[in-house]
């Protein structure tokens, strides 16, 4: 979906999608580029000289310039580590740029990077503004630059959606993370600058026939109660030479995604797929539009699992199922549902007996209750709280809950549930109204699917072209 135009923050920790991690990162829309690593040596020589064992003394044949045994360098600058800067047709891409975006990257991280890896992923960020620096000078070329008010509306936009009444937070937020407001308003740019250059050379040429359309229908219906899967995804491309790099990296990645990273963030900055402006999110499919390894892998996979890195044709790529559902069949997770919540805190200085006591009397009232109304009375029998909550999508709780609330009748309880910090809590449904037989999808959404997907490969491919014939000089 690399046409895509919605900006948003989101990011994806655990099993749901977070908002601000880098910005949809629900942030800008852009089909950046991950790096497939050049740099995966950086440091090694360092490394290496650290581990080898101690030389033996020199003879003067294998030490014609007579080096002492021992010496210091009196330089601290290693020669063979360039610094991550560079000018991309005379655009100079400083250290502070490669820094602030790092920093858009690693904001939701919940532990701090080891400096070996910082240094990778400054690597990987250059490659990706070398791609957004190549976007604008080529929209600039063809003289449709990004006019500056747009990307400060678009910006605006953003800070509207992730801080409510108080859009100035975002420049504050930016700041308080090592990045700045001109980060992100240069991501932003390159997106629309990579939109404009779609529209006028790559969507035009774009042809979609009837048949085809009324073919993928045909088979929509074939399939009808199949089960088709939503997944993140992060692709990077590989080569024999540098294959082992690009997987070390990979395998990186993944490390953070498990220790809290946003999954949105970093498909956004680091994946070579189409689907990068959107997250890594393919949206709903079948498998038998995966290739092998990702189908087998998704078929084992439950919402909220990581796999990955998986050898795919021409690369690697990391897998994160968002959801899966059948097709053109009513989910029951989209049933709407109406509930009360009653929650009773704990004592912090209340002793073990006395929490446990007071559980038991919130046990025996939940199952003493027989309707919605019998719930308002917890306020003045039990001093617990007591929250009505008309419109709740069943798939927007965790996924236990989910499967217990579907299965309760009306005016019935979940078992409780909570912690000796948050307190003991219940649900009970007051109402449900279960989703319509879905439908199938409409001649011009199958048209407009086909569409994106031949756009974004020639967008790919454009995209290779730009690289191809930009004049790049690394410091």
């Amino acid at each position: 979906m690399a046409g895509g135009s919605q900006i948003l923050i989101t990011g994806i920790g655990n099993v749901t999608l977070k908002v601000f991690s880098i910005i949809r990162v629900s942030l800008a829309a852009t089909a950046l580029a991950a790096l497939t690593v050049s740099a995966g040596t950086i440091g090694v020589a360092a490394a290496a000289q650290d581990a080898a064992p101690e030389a033996a003394p020199m003879s003067s044949a294998a030490n014609p310039l007579g080096i002492p045994e021992n010496f210091t360098f009196f330089d601290s600058e290693n020669p063979n580590r360039r610094s991550a800067t560079a000018m991309v047709n005379g655009y100079v891409i400083t250290g502070t740029d490669i820094e602030q975006r790092v920093a858009l990257v690693t904001a939701n991280s919940e532990t701090e990077l080891p400096e070996s890896e910082m240094q990778r992923l400054r690597v990987q960020v250059l490659r990706n503004l070398i791609d957004e620096t190549l976007k604008i000078q080529a929209a600039e070329a063809q003289e449709m630059a990004v006019d500056a008010a747009m990307v400060e509306e678009t910006y605006q936009q953003l800070a509207a959606q992730n801080f409510g009444q108080n859009p100035e937070r975002m420049d504050e937020y930016l700041n308080s993370i090592g990045s700045s407001p001109n980060a992100l308003k240069r991501q932003i740019a390159g997106e629309l600058a990579w939109e404009n250059l779609l529209r006028r050379n790559i969507k035009p040429f774009i042809n979609v026939s009837a048949e085809e359309v009324t073919d993928v229908l045909k088979r929509l219906e074939e399939s009808r109660g199949t089960e088709e899967y939503r997944l993140g995804e992060i692709y990077m491309s590989a080569t024999r030479e540098n294959r082992d790099a690009v997987v070390q990296n990979m395998q990186r990645i993944v490390e953070q995604l498990q220790q809290g990273g946003s999954f949105v963030a970093y498909a956004r900055q680091f994946s070579e797929a189409s689907t990068a402006v959107v997250g890594g999110d393919t949206g709903f499919l079948r498998l038998g539009t995966l290739p092998q390894p990702m189908a087998e892998a998704a078929r084992q996979m439950q919402p909220g699992q990581l796999v990955g890195p998986l050898e795919v044709p021409g690369g690697f790529t990391i897998m994160y199922l968002i959801d899966k559902r059948q097709v053109l069949t009513a989910d029951p997770r989209d049933a709407v549902l109406s509930l009360k919540q009653i929650s009773l805190d704990f004592d912090s200085e209340a002793s073990e007996a006395q929490s446990i006591a007071k559980l038991e009397e919130f046990n025996t009232f939940v199952s003493s209750l027989r309707s919605c109304a019998d719930a308002e009375t917890a306020r003045n029998v039990l001093g617990a709280e007591v929250v009505t909550n008309e419109a709740i999508v069943a798939r927007q709780l965790p996924e236990q809950l989910q499967n217990i609330l579907l299965s309760m009748q009306v005016g019935q309880t979940t078992p409780p549930f909570g912690s000796p910090e948050e307190g003991v809590r219940v649900l009970m449904l007051c109402g449900r109204d279960d989703p319509e037989e879905a439908g199938k999808p409409t001649f011009q959404s199958v048209m407009n699917s086909i569409e994106e997907e031949r756009i974004n490969k020639r967008a790919q491919r454009y995209l290779r072209d730009l690289r191809n014939d930009a004049y790049i000089q690394y410091n």
